[in-house]
């Protein structure tokens, strides 16, 4: 990978200080982080808000990393603005798919730039889909097509056993968001590997089939 972009740089720069600051400012943090009792009373502003605020400094190198490894892969197939409205609209899916599943648990909270990070993520893999990527701990790269579909059914799972102090709501909004909009804006996929595009399709028809009948 070559040098960051200035938009890549300014992304990770403002989610490290406005993280920073949430570590030692306790009521700054309560007043951004995602909370569906606060976005009930019209506080909106959190649904994008979370997304730059992190729990600890793990949870913010993991997603800055990530952010690091794949922005550029973005960037230099579909351009600077396309990757910004993937990255925010990912963002806003993420959390509003979260405020959807648990907009009567009233104590719900979140924070974190998952949504906008997974967008960019499934936006890569469906650029590159050969590219070889690893899953958890197995030491062997796998093809980042099988990859995307492997971790958007281990988000499904997430979801429906709540298990877990991660977001998987988030995760699998944000996946969609990249998935749709990378879409969007590369419309050749379609035609030049339809296949790919239709088996990293195949979590996301899972997850509303098994919205629409309950099993979610």
């Amino acid at each position: 990978m070559g040098t960051l972009s200035l938009v890549t740089i300014l992304i990770i720069a403002a989610n490290v200080l406005i993280s920073l600051k949430g570590f030692n400012d306790f009521s700054f943090f309560e007043k951004y982080k995602f909370n569906v009792a606060s976005i009930h009373k019209g506080e909106y502003f959190r649904i994008f808000s979370s997304a730059f605020l992190h729990v600890n400094t793990a949870h913010l190198l993991f997603n800055m990393i990530t952010l690091y490894f794949f922005a550029e892969v973005v960037i230099q197939s579909l351009g600077t603005v396309a990757f910004l409205i993937v990255y925010i609209m990912s963002i806003l899916a993420g959390n509003l798919l979260s405020f959807f599943f648990h907009k009567d648990e009233y104590h719900y909270t979140a924070v974190g730039a998952s949504g906008g990070v997974m967008g960019i993520l499934y936006a890569a893999i469906l650029l590159y889909p050969d590219m070889g990527l690893y899953l958890f701990f197995i030491p062997i790269a796998i093809p980042a097509w099988l990859f995307g579909i492997l971790y958007l059914f281990y988000t499904l799972y997430g979801m429906k056993k709540q298990f877990g102090n991660i977001g998987h709501d988030a995760h699998f909004g944000g996946a969609i968001a990249g998935y749709v909009l990378t879409l969007a804006f590369a419309p050749s996929l379609l035609t030049h590997q339809f296949w790919i595009v239709g088996l990293l399709a195949i979590p996301i028809v899972v997850l509303f089939v098994l919205q629409r009948t309950g099993k979610l």
